[in-house]
């Protein structure tokens, strides 16, 4: 494909949303999964997007695609820790919360700290 020098290049659809949604997914994931909805939603932007990119690269700003591919790393990133939070949040609700003897402690303590 010939590039035209003529026309200016656009930044790509998406890509910052894609990097911010990517970026906020890694602190969310803290917050019981909460971080699976941005990761989500970027991932499916990401992949939209990136294939504008590959039909027509000369288009679209060199940075932009960069900018698209560091939050769609992101964007993993905070969807494996994520899902590895809501396993574990899963794991205690399910294990430690029902133990009785952890109970009668937390009862304990609260009577403790009431006086």
């Amino acid at each position: 494909m010939e590039q035209n020098f003529n026309q200016p290049q656009i930044p790509l659809p998406n890509a910052t949303a894609v990097l911010v949604l990517g970026i906020l997914s890694i602190p969310a994931c803290c917050c019981y999964g909460i971080g699976l909805i941005p990761a989500i939603i970027a991932l499916f932007l990401a992949r939209a997007a990136s294939k504008q990119y590959l039909a027509e690269p000369d288009k679209y700003l060199a940075s932009s695609y960069s900018n698209l591919t560091t939050g769609n790393i992101c964007a993993w990133i905070g969807l494996i820790i994520s899902i590895v939070a809501a396993i574990f949040y899963i794991w205690w609700i399910k294990t430690v919360m029902t133990d009785p003897q952890f109970m009668e402690r937390m009862q304990e303590m609260m009577k403790q700290y009431k006086g």
